[in-house]
Formats: structure tokens, C-alpha cells, sequence
């Protein structure tokens, strides 16, 4: 598998000095880009598209709201937390607190129908992700962060705030399997999202629609189908791809075939049964994301392509080997070159905001630190 899109050189420069024992380079680009979300938290705990307060907007970007929401805090709190700043443990115990307590206000708040969890609409991260994503990230950090707050009554709150979401979740899928919603550029990663929140909440106890997650599971087996028969397709010794490779599975909703993609191999490699009943098309994927027309995405550098690499990190790591340390490599590499000199990542088109696309390379640059998911040692 080819480390895709980046330097040669630069990979096996940064390949060296891990294995020479010098300190992995990403190490202070982590350091900065959580300084930087520390200090841009909200006096009100949370995090909107540039940051916790209009002052901390860029000068001639134009915000599609300029509150705090819940999905750019949710992605702000995963982040510090696969950093190591839980709410019990790290240095940045408070922010974390306060980001979940920030997010608890505005779910508790809202109905028990419908899939929204908050009031706020227009926002970015909404308007390029589907209008639920809100509902999605908040449960996946709940999922997380349940019985981990380090006090009981917020324990309690975090429980009752992960089976709200997952009610809602549940009775919002589509008939497909999705939770491909009208609206957004790449509703796909939505549903990567909820899914993953389902099953990690399962593995934390909570009852969980089965009906939902086998439907989801035929939807991302469908869509894997798809890709292998149009792999095979192809000429043989013909890439096939245009850039942007804009060519989406069935169903997989707006966007391009770098969020199909990587959504689709995410769910395919949960488990080790996972991934030798799926073996064919992980290795189709596989071969597929090291093209650079498919990596690039939109062809810029947007929050999309963020969240999908971080989905491709997710699930290479799970089985490791060589596809997965050259992955970890070139895209460790690449996001490094990426950061801006403030400590923050920015997107060239759509998901622009600096909040949710720093938190995204965090996520990804992180990715190696995270231990064997519960899902991957309870379900073999």
C-alpha cells in the first residue's frame, strides 16, 4: 500500500527518527493545537465554528453563526480527551467538565422526539455534515465519557444524556440503514458517526436496537459491494478516478468517494470477525484510499477529508501491520505540514470553522495512543 500524498522522503525521515527513539514530531503539534482549544473555550464552556468568542473569529471569514454550539464542542472535547485530558486525569481536567456540563444543557433541554438535540441551526459543521450532527458527535462523546467523569451525579447526567441520544438515533434511522438526512455535503460521515456511537454504547451496557444495527450493517456491506463490483470493473492497470473522485456508493448521500470510503471501511473492520468476513473489500478499500485522486477528497483540504482520514486511522489501527504504520506515517507527516503557525488547521472549503477541523486532526494524530476499542475485545 502506498503512503498516499506524501513525500517519500518526508515519511521515511519521520519513520527513522521514531525508530531511532527521538520523539514523534506530531508530539508538539498536539501540544499546540490543545492550547489552542484551551484558549479559545467559551465562558460558557463550549466552542463555535472559530472558536469560544467572536473575538477569536479570523478577520474576513465569514461565520454562519457566531454562538457556541454543541457538534464544534463535542469534536473540541473528543479531542482532548483522546489527548489525555479526561475528567479525572490530565491537565486540562476542567475544560473538559465544563465542555460536557456546556453540552448536557442544551440536550437535556431538548424533546424527547425528533433527532435534534439543540436549537441552534445554520451552523457550519450542520450545513456540510446534515443538520443532526450534533445529535451524532454528542453521542459518540457520551459513549466515550460514560461512568468516566469522576463524579456520580455527572455520571448520572452523562447516562441519561447517552439514552436520550440513542433513543433518538434509533428512531431516526432510514429505511436504508442510514441516517443519511436531507441536508449537507456529506451526510456519510453522520452516519459513520452514529454508528459507531451505537455499538459503543452497547458495549457499555445500554440497550441498543439490534433491528438498527443490522440495518446499518446491511447498508455498509451494500455500499461495500458496490465498490468492489465497480474496482473490478474498471481496466485492469487503469486508476479509474478523476480528481476529485467524485463517484459515491448508492445511498452514501452528497459528498465524494474519500468520505464513502473511509465510513465504509470504518464499519467493515470493527472486529477481527469483522475484517476476515469483509477481507475483500478492506483490501479494495484499502488499495483504493493510497490513490492519491481518492485520499485528496474535494481536492482541497476541507473538514471532510479531516474526518475521514481519521476514520481511515480508526480502522487501520485496528488490525496494524505494514498498511497501517505507512498510513500512520504519511498522514502523521501530512497533517504536521498542514497546522498553521496559531497551533490551529483550517479548512480550504466547506468545513472551514478552525475548531472542528483542528479537533479532526487531533483525533487522527492521536489515533496511535488509543487502546483496543471495547468493541474490538468484546466482539470477536
Amino acid at each position: 500500500m502506498r503512503v498516499p500524498c506524501i513525500s517519500v522522503l518526508a515519511a521515511g525521515l519521520l519513520s527513522a527518527s521514531l525508530s531511532a527513539g527521538v520523539p514523534d514530531p506530531a508530539q508538539a503539534s498536539v501540544s499546540t493545537g490543545i492550547n489552542w482549544l484551551i484558549s479559545t473555550q467559551g465562558s460558557d464552556g463550549g466552542w463555535g465554528q472559530d472558536g469560544g468568542a467572536t473575538s477569536h473569529a479570523r478577520q474576513g471569514v465569514r461565520m454562519e453563526t457566531n454562538g457556541n454550539d454543541v457538534a464544534n464542542t463535542a469534536t473540541a472535547v473528543l479531542a482532548l480527551v483522546h489527548a489525555g485530558h479526561s475528567a479525572k486525569s490530565g491537565a486540562h481536567q476542567a475544560p473538559v467538565r465544563r465542555g460536557v456540563e456546556f453540552i448536557l444543557g442544551h440536550l437535556e433541554k431538548s424533546p424527547e422526539e425528533g433527532l435534534a438535540i439543540t436549537s441552534l441551526q445554520g451552523t457550519q459543521i450542520q450545513r456540510k455534515l446534515g443538520p443532526y450532527i450534533d445529535t451524532f458527535l454528542t453521542s459518540m462523546l457520551l459513549s466515550e465519557l460514560d461512568g468516566q467523569m469522576g463524579d456520580p451525579a455527572l455520571n448520572r447526567r452523562v447516562r441519561a444524556g447517552l439514552e436520550k441520544c440513542i433513543r433518538k438515533i434509533e428512531r431516526a434511522q432510514m429505511k436504508d440503514g442510514s441516517w443519511n438526512h436531507a441536508g449537507g455535503w456529506a451526510p456519510i460521515l453522520g452516519t459513520s458517526l452514529a454508528s459507531r456511537s451505537l455499538y459503543q454504547a452497547k458495549d457499555k451496557g445500554i440497550k441498543v436496537d439490534e433491528i438498527a444495527m443490522k440495518r446499518v450493517d446491511q447498508y455498509t456491506k451494500s455500499n461495500a459491494q458496490q465498490i468492489v463490483a465497480a474496482s473490478e470493473a474498471r481496466p485492469s492497470g487503469s486508476a479509474g478516478y478523476s480528481a476529485p473522485a467524485m463517484a459515491v456508493s448508492a445511498g452514501a448521500g452528497a459528498g465524494v468517494a474519500l468520505y464513502d470510503r473511509a465510513q465504509t471501511l470504518e464499519q467493515l473492520s470493527r472486529t477481527e470477525s469483522d475484517r476476515k468476513a469483509n477481507a475483500k473489500a478492506i483490501a479494495t478499500i484499502a488499495d483504493e484510499i493510497s490513490r492519491p485522486a481518492v485520499v485528496n477528497g474535494f481536492g482541497s483540504m476541507g473538514g471532510e477529508e479531516y474526518f475521514s482520514y481519521l476514520n481511515i486511522s480508526d480502522s487501520l489501527r485496528r488490525a496494524g501491520g505494514d498498511a497501517w504504520e505507512k498510513w500512520n506515517t504519511g498522514i502523521k507527516t501530512k497533517l504536521v505540514k498542514l497546522q498553521n503557525g496559531d497551533g490551529t488547521w483550517a479548512g480550504h472549503h466547506c468545513i472551514t470553522g478552525r475548531v472542528a477541523v483542528t479537533s479532526a486532526a487531533l483525533l487522527t494524530l492521536t489515533a496511535d495512543r488509543q487502546p483496543e476499542p471495547a468493541i474490538l475485545s468484546k466482539r470477536k
